[in-house]
């Protein structure tokens, strides 16, 4: 959500393609969505992604298994008639940073990169496609600043603007964390919350607060990366 507010600053009107629609991706389009993006374009291999991303703000949804030989840029050029406004790339795969960054107009199309990758490969961007007036930033923390920004979104999740229940998939007893952990790299989950032996039972998390509590918890677990 930071990436769209505070990185992007994401124009009313605009358009932008969400490269991976895990839970950072999908809190991307939200922010999107937030910030008055007419255009938000879904990318992700795993068709099962199409229907909550629906729900979180995408209006469009491309499967890379499904357009053939053509590559995602030119699909995404296609659809918003020369690139998106903003590219997020959200998946931590230097080659999809490049694909995400030749799917943003030239002239102004700004590629912000989420995704946190394993290895030490480059990137590797043309320098003519920069002069062309196309940028590349990375995203710390989704620019937000915890004690000034935080509030605000967990005031928006109160009054019903932000949606977080969407990105709580599965919740789970302490014992079963490994299933959990299982289910997050099968692409199954988007975020899971883990109960403390008898946390749940007891009513001791969240109980005077209600949806202020459960705000802090959610936010806790997305805000560091989108």
């Amino acid at each position: 959500i930071g990436a769209a507010w505070k990185v992007a600053a994401v124009e009313p009107g605009s358009s932008v393609a969400v490269f991976g629609l895990g839970a950072v991706g999908l809190a991307v389009a939200q922010g999107c969505r937030m910030r008055g993006a007419k255009r938000i374009i879904g990318v992700d291999l795993n068709p099962e992604k199409r229907d909550i991303g629906k729900r979180l703000g995408i209006t469009d949804f491309i499967n890379p298994n499904d357009i053939g030989e053509r590559t995602v840029s030119e699909v995404v050029k296609e659809m918003t008639g020369g690139g998106a406004d903003y590219c997020f790339e959200c998946i931590g795969s230097t080659s999809v940073m490049a694909e995400a960054f030749q799917s943003s107009r030239k002239g102004w199309g700004k590629t912000v990169v989420l995704g946190v990758s394993n290895g030490v490969a480059p990137m590797s961007i043309p320098s003519h496609d920069i002069l062309m007036g196309r940028s590349v930033v990375g995203s710390l923390f989704g620019g937000l600043k915890p004690k000034a920004d935080i509030p605000i979104l967990a005031q928006k999740y109160v009054d019903k603007e932000l949606e977080l229940d969407e990105f709580v998939t599965h919740e789970m007893g302490f014992n079963d964390i490994n299933a959990a952990f299982d289910l997050l790299t099968q692409g199954k989950c988007l975020r899971c919350i883990i109960w403390m032996d008898g946390a749940r039972e007891n009513g001791s998390v969240g109980v005077e607060n209600g949806r202020a509590c459960n705000a802090k918890a959610r936010l806790t677990s997305l805000s560091y990366r989108d």
